[in-house]
Parts: structure tokens; C-alpha cells; sequence
């Protein structure tokens, strides 16, 4: 059964973040609230984790992972990001985007695209995520919530609860937030091309 933990959206209890984050250091599965829906998240180097997002989202290895990041000089240690489009990325964070890039050596190679060996990246404006990231102190391995079948992510905790409740280990509740998943941007070949849109205006990188 996974745990309920309550953490106030705008002034995060420190007992209560911390909470999340020993489930997060102890090997867990949470899902959490973001900017554009409910999220997955984990340590990065969880491989039961990253199976057990696999089989609840029903991926393939196809499928980008994310690095969920506190700030712009933590994400540059997991993806290369060049000249180009740095002022792009940059000026889109924080925010509701999703960059596909190609990953560093600090990247766990079973995050990676099986051929591409690029991984999305990620800097939320939620204030409970950059509570539990500083907390926690390194980025989450992520993936936003979205059930097979569906094309919206979750958005309330308790739902996510009830729905999840055999299959995380821990559900932080903050309110609801939009149903838009991230707009993600694929920066692999040097130019922006848009992979999905979501709740990031996409007009920027047009």
C-alpha cells in the first residue's frame, strides 16, 4: 500500500519533504505533482524503479526517460548541451518542457534510448519538486504519469493513490495541478523540433 504524504503547495513542511525523500533514498517509487501533471519518480541509478515505471506506463526502450532537475548548472552535468542551443534551454527554465539531448556519463545507460543514447531532460517550476530535489540533492530518473490508454497525465493525488496504490510506494498530495503533460523538444540534431506539445508554449522554438 502506498504511503499518503501531504505537503502544503506553496510552503512545503521540511519533516514532510523529508519524508518523501527517505522513501526516494530507500530504493521507492513516487509519484509526485508537477508544473504539467503527476510524475514518476526514483533515484537515478534504481533499475527496479525504472522496470516497475516500464511496466506501469507499458513502455518500450524507446521510450525517453527524464532527468528531473533543480537548476540549469545541475542539468548540465547529465546531458551535453552546445552553444546553440544554450540560450534556448536555457530561457525555457523552469518550466513545463521536456528537452531530449544527449546524455553524459552520469547518466545510468538504462535511462538511455536504445539507439539514440540521448535522455530528456528537465528543470520543473513546481515548489514541492524543488523542495524534494534539494532535499534530495541529485536529480530524479522520471517519467510523467500518463496510464495506457490515456492522453492527459494525472493530477490529483488521491486519485493517483487509488489507482497506484500496489504499485508505488509513495504518493505526495499538494493539490491538483494541469492535466497538460510537458511539451518536448527534441535538440539531438541541433535544431528544436517539437515531439509533443503539451503545456509549454511551443512558439519559442518555431
Amino acid at each position: 500500500m502506498a504511503r499518503l504524504i501531504e505537503i502544503h503547495p506553496e510552503n512545503p513542511q521540511q519533516r514532510a519533504v523529508d519524508q518523501a525523500t527517505q522513501v526516494l533514498r530507500d530504493g521507492g517509487l513516487v509519484a509526485y505533482p508537477t508544473d504539467s501533471g503527476y510524475a514518476l519518480g526514483a533515484q537515478l541509478g534504481n533499475k527496479d524503479a525504472l522496470d516497475r515505471i516500464r511496466s506501469i506506463r507499458q513502455l518500450d526502450d524507446k521510450h525517453h526517460f527524464t532527468v528531473v532537475c533543480k537548476d540549469f548548472s545541475q542539468l548540465g552535468q547529465f546531458v551535453h548541451v552546445d552553444n546553440a542551443i544554450f540560450r534556448a534551454v536555457k530561457n525555457a527554465t523552469p518550466g513545463p518542457y521536456t528537452f531530449i539531448l544527449p546524455a553524459t556519463r552520469e547518466v545510468p545507460r538504462r535511462m538511455l534510448h536504445a539507439k539514440k543514447k540521448t535522455v530528456g531532460a528537465r528543470i520543473p517550476d513546481h515548489v514541492v519538486v524543488q523542495a524534494l530535489l534539494g532535499a534530495l540533492d541529485e536529480p530524479l530518473l522520471s517519467s510523467t504519469l500518463i496510464l495506457p490508454g490515456e492522453q492527459e497525465a494525472m493530477t490529483q493525488g488521491w486519485l493517483v493513490k487509488e489507482e497506484l496504490d500496489q504499485q508505488v510506494d509513495a504518493v505526495i498530495e499538494s493539490g491538483e495541478v494541469t492535466a497538460d503533460p510537458t511539451t518536448v523538444i527534441d535538440f539531438v540534431d541541433g535544431v528544436p523540433e517539437v515531439v509533443r506539445e503539451g503545456a509549454g508554449d511551443t512558439s519559442r522554438f518555431v
